[in-house]
């Protein structure tokens, strides 16, 4: 993948790397899903306090006065990190933009906030631990980059286009959010009669995050150069993160009712249909039987 063949400057990115971190550890969760709700706050999705009405109710603004310094001079970080993000953000933005101009909707561009250890957002407390997540309280990306590295190491997932992903899934919460489907899921799970209704809501969102996600790549796969190498980067990534490996990593075990995020299987079948596609209208995981997801 080129990523630098990409656009950039427009990321809308808040650099806090450096800052010391924040306290009293991460995002509190709870409620659906047991082993599964604690390993989503080790890999990428909607941040699970907001879904389920949690988190602080409006976002905080503490950070230290040198990141505050730093951002009012407007003098953001040039480290080839940076760049990356802020390519891949500008181009994920842009691409949803195009989508919602032609619709004759309005797409208001989420932003990333890049931090080391620990910081504050819209949803309460992040740490390293917390994964990349979207807060749909403040519009942002949260993302502690030392998690590309934990990437590699222990879900032997890599490489540009896999971290590009991840990036571009959580900016599909973001367009989920804009178009009120994050909202139809939380009234779903809070009316919800038992945990698997409200895991099966969680799942159908996070499998079209996955086509948004191949929907980006598919409109960037030219100007970026994407390779068959760089699919497979992403494929053996959503491999790694289904719900049925992080369990039979984990407990020994798989328990269905309890996934939150889709199967090895699933993931990659909607991050497919996304790329192979490029319209969003194919990533209607809601009007489909459970079962045939």
């Amino acid at each position: 993948m080129d990523w630098k063949n990409l656009p950039g400057g427009g990321g809308g990115i808040e650099d806090r790397r450096g800052g010391g971190g924040v306290p009293g550890g991460g995002i509190a969760v709870g409620g659906i899903g047991g082993l599964i709700i604690a390993l989503v706050a080790m890999f990428f999705g909607i941040d699970p306090s907001a879904i389920l009405g949690g988190g602080d109710g409006g976002q905080t603004q503490t950070q230290s006065q040198s990141q505050a310094q730093n951002q009012a001079q407007g003098t953001p970080a040039t480290d080839e990190n940076y760049q990356f993000m802020d390519r891949i953000m500008t181009s994920t933005n842009q691409v949803w933009g195009g989508v919602f101009q032609q619709a004759g909707r309005t797409y208001t561009p989420a932003r990333l906030v890049l931090y080391t250890r620990g910081t504050q957002g819209g949803c309460g407390v992040a740490n390293s631990a917390s994964g990349p997540f979207y807060c749909p309280l403040d519009n942002k990306v949260y993302i502690d980059t030392s998690f590309f590295s934990m990437m590699e190491r222990q879900l032997g997932g890599g490489g540009d286009f896999a971290y590009s992903y991840v990036i571009a899934h959580e900016v599909g919460h973001h367009v989920q959010n804009e178009l009120g489907i994050a909202d139809q899921v939380e009234r779903e799970q809070r009316s919800a009669r038992t945990e698997a209704q409200a895991n099966q809501a969680s799942v159908r969102l996070e499998l079209q995050a996955d086509c948004f996600a191949g929907v980006w790549g598919n409109r960037v796969k030219d100007q970026a150069r994407i390779t068959q190498a760089d699919i497979q980067e992403a494929i053996s990534t959503a491999q790694a993160i289904g719900d049925d490996n992080l369990q039979r990593q984990g407990a020994g075990r798989i328990v269905p009712d309890s996934f939150t995020h889709g199967s090895s299987q699933q993931r990659v079948k909607w991050f497919t249909t996304g790329f192979q596609t490029g319209d969003p209208n194919k990533c209607d995981t809601f009007n489909q039987n459970y079962s045939q997801l």
